[in-house]
């Protein structure tokens, strides 16, 4: 596959670039050995640096990259809800009091920016028609966001983010270097046609294991950035209350237990989006992280090699984002359903009919600008940082 020597590559990085080779030959080296040639046969060894790390290291290691990403990109990720939220029928303006508007009514929810040419002035507020809260674009959705409800509104959900963030990656990265470890090794020695495809595999399964296991977390932090708090001065409902709320209309139910199904709304959907997207992603990643690396060669250093990973996951992310964005839509349009009862009924398949019978391919795509733009730096924030982690943890090892 790469036809130069990765000793002088950090351990750390080429252990999971060069675990999966199409030739079924070339392996990473430790420190001071020499590397397989690429027509030896037999199973391959394991990688030193990426076996030496544990569970714990490894979840560690993913978290703090999810953190680092979940804040840079949480404003891309509202404006990417709010325009799905939206197409969905969801209004950012209460038109009832529109109608009573007068010296003494309550003009916050009708904030504008007095360059607004089709602003108001009632007593010291300029204040805009409904139709200047609809969101024509990604742009426009942070300019509108800023000015009606402030810039930190930007970063609405940011805690829910976190906290989906964290474990979600935290369980998903370390499963994912496990699997793919394991399932090499099998394949390596019973059927190394399979070797390229370890990456689809080992991805849709952590995949799978991370969203079953944070979708309440995803459903409070959808329904945090699709919905506006009208009422001024009054704080919006944080992550937990979000969680109440979605359980509140099912507390009269003599069925508790199955009630909690709810907070699995859109898990479903969820998992026909994220599995492809892991699927595609890891499949793009590894063979673009490799050749990359191909190309530092000997000459590499610890920079050349982050920006090899960092640029794999931002093109992998990018295409992966892109295939994947009407599933997007179709989990946000059943979180955000405030009939409880419908949301459960609903399939993705029925969502999806749905919003293509409104809105077309038009509304299937609905919101993949910020997505895409979002997807990207994130894969490559995440994987970047995850492999630095490593490396200090290794290194820490060696020492």
């Amino acid at each position: 596959m790469v036809g130069c020597s990765r000793g002088s590559l950090p351990t750390w990085m080429t252990a999971a670039a060069a675990r999966v080779d199409l030739s079924a030959g070339v392996t990473p080296s430790h420190q001071g050995s020499s590397s397989p040639s690429p027509s030896s046969s037999g199973p391959a060894p394991a990688a030193g640096a990426d076996q030496e790390l544990g569970m714990f290291e490894r979840a560690l290691s993913a978290a703090g990259a999810a953190f680092v990403s979940a804040i840079i990109v949480n404003p891309l990720d509202v404006a990417k809800t709010r325009l799905q939220a939206q197409a969905a029928g969801v209004l950012y303006h209460q038109p009832a009091q529109m109608a009573a508007l007068g010296p003494d009514a309550i003009l916050s929810e009708f904030r504008c920016s007095p360059s607004c040419t089709r602003g108001l002035v009632l007593g010291s507020e300029p204040v805009c028609p409904p139709d200047c809260f609809q969101y024509k674009g990604t742009l426009d959705v942070f300019l509108k966001v800023v000015r009606q409800e402030g810039f930190s509104r930007l970063w609405r959900g940011t805690n829910a983010g976190l906290a989906l963030a964290v474990p979600t990656v935290g369980i998903y990265l370390p499963c994912y270097d496990i699997f793919r470890n394991g399932i090499e090794d099998f394949t390596r020695s019973n059927a190394p046609g399979l070797t390229p495809y370890v990456p689809l595999v080992a991805g849709s399964v952590a995949r799978s294991l991370a969203c079953i296991a944070c979708s309440p977390i995803e459903l409070a932090r959808t329904r945090m950035q699709a919905y506006k708090e009208f009422r001024p001065g009054v704080k919006p409902p944080g992550m937990w209350k979000t969680l109440v709320g979605v359980l509140s209309p099912l507390a009269s139910s003599s069925q508790n237990v199955q009630n909690y199904r709810v907070l699995w709304t859109g898990v479903g959907a969820q998992l026909a989006r994220d599995v492809p997207f892991s699927a595609i992603c890891w499949s793009t990643l590894e063979p673009i992280r490799r050749k990359l690396l191909g190309l530092v060669g000997e000459e590499g250093n610890a920079a050349s090699v982050l920006g090899a990973n960092f640029a794999a996951g931002f093109v992998a992310g990018s295409l992966a984002a892109g295939a994947t964005c009407p599933l997007d839509v179709a989990k946000t349009r059943r979180q955000i359903e405030k009939d409880t009862e419908k949301a459960m009924r609903m399939t993705t398949r029925q969502t999806l009919t749905e919003i293509w019978r409104s809105g077309g391919m038009k509304g299937l795509f609905t919101g993949v600008g910020p997505r895409v733009a979002r997807a990207g730096p994130s894969v490559g924030i995440v994987i970047s940082f995850y492999e630095v982690v490593k490396y200090a943890l290794h290194q820490r090892h060696t020492s």
